[in-house]
């Protein structure tokens, strides 16, 4: 294995040995952050867990995360990117789907991703050039070639309501878990929310290493097998009028 997927699953490993045993315990914190989204201590506590071990592991390496920021880097450089729960809301009212996202970046691109699940016992990884895994398996996208046929996932209702007539299976799963599924086969397309780079820096590697597309549609974002992503942009923007 890759010497950088190699130590972003460590860094996975030192997450989930925090997160989970707060969550089946919940006796963590719960704060409204200025721009309104919660966030909880542990939330907090996990990145800066992540932040030391990388400055003591990796120095000169930066850090990007969700909660503290920063993360400034040069041509060339290396960027650690990190949103430490992905899914706070579900993780402060004890709902199992939240996640730790690790990516690491070099000159721009996202060299490998990391996505941990513990509450659902499920973890994905995938690197740039190689494949993809979920929990030790390989993983590939689906074939399926027409939308009728489809399975997918978004997470805004409008979404939804544009795609469900065109489709043979339309449900909100949100977050990471529905690209997960897109790069499992699970799911043919998933649409989300515009998303930070912490959101999605992790889930693009394992998408694309697994055989999928994924890119900004508008101000949102989307993942799919790659043969129907041109029909569900289509379907998202006209809707109703594709099958006229």
């Amino acid at each position: 294995m890759d010497a950088d997927l190699a130590y972003a699953l460590e860094l996975a490993d030192a997450a989930d040995a925090l997160t989970l045993p707060r969550f089946h315990a919940r006796d963590f914190a719960v704060e409204t952050k200025p721009d309104l989204t919660p966030v909880t201590d542990t939330d907090r506590a996990v990145e800066r867990m992540l932040r030391d071990r990388i400055a003591r592991d990796r120095p000169g390496e930066s850090v990007l995360g969700e909660e503290e920021g920063d993360g400034a880097r040069g041509p060339g450089d290396v960027r650690w990117i990190v949103d430490p729960i992905d899914g706070t809301k579900n993780f402060s009212r004890g709902v199992p789907i939240w996640a730790t996202l690790i990516a690491l970046e070099r000159e721009g691109s996202f060299v490998c991703g990391v996505v941990s699940a513990p509450a659902l016992g499920r973890r994905w990884w995938g690197a740039r050039g190689g494949d993809s895994f979920a929990s030790g398996r390989p993983i590939r996208v689906s074939e399926t070639a027409d939308l009728a046929q489809a399975a997918v996932s978004c997470t805004h209702g409008r979404d939804l309501a544009a795609l469900e007539p065109h489709v043979w299976h339309a449900r909100g799963l949100g977050d990471f878990w529905s690209h997960m599924l897109v790069a499992e086969g699970a799911l043919d397309v998933a649409v989300d929310a515009s998303l930070k780079l912490w959101d999605y820096a992790a889930v693009e590697p394992i998408v694309l290493a697994a055989g999928g597309r994924f890119e900004r549609v508008g101000s949102q974002w989307m993942s799919s097998n790659g043969l129907l992503h041109d029909a569900a942009v289509a379907a998202l923007r006209w809707g109703p009028a594709l099958r006229a």
